[in-house]
């Protein structure tokens, strides 16, 4: 097995679902040491399932990060105040998200 320093690391955006499960098996597969992050913005799901989830399939570590206030009063108000609509019709709430989660 390779020394520590050349192991190939990397932090995935995991939500428990099938396609970032998928993806972190593949990347274990790869030869990744892969570290699971998950940003808790209120939505209904079981953190902590997904965490032993994540772990069950061969994530290092999992982080669980609440950022519901920076992601009410940094995108949420302001997107509402600027009347933001995706084809004129929808809010655009979950495209928000990453915008948040790729700044964490």
């Amino acid at each position: 097995m390779s020394s520590d320093s050349t192991v190939k690391r990397l932090v995935l955006a995991y939500s428990g679902g099938l396609d970032t499960s998928c993806i972190l098996v593949w990347l274990k597969d790869q030869g990744y040491k892969v570290v699971c992050y998950m940003a808790n913005i209120g939505q209904d799901e079981d953190m902590e399932a997904a965490r032993s989830k994540a772990l069950s399939l061969g994530a290092e570590k999992v982080y669980i990060e609440d950022i519901r206030e920076e992601f009410v009063t940094d995108f949420i108000f302001p997107a509402i105040q600027a009347n933001v609509l995706y084809e004129d019709r929808y809010q655009l709430g979950t495209v928000m998200l990453l915008g948040i989660v790729g700044m964490t």
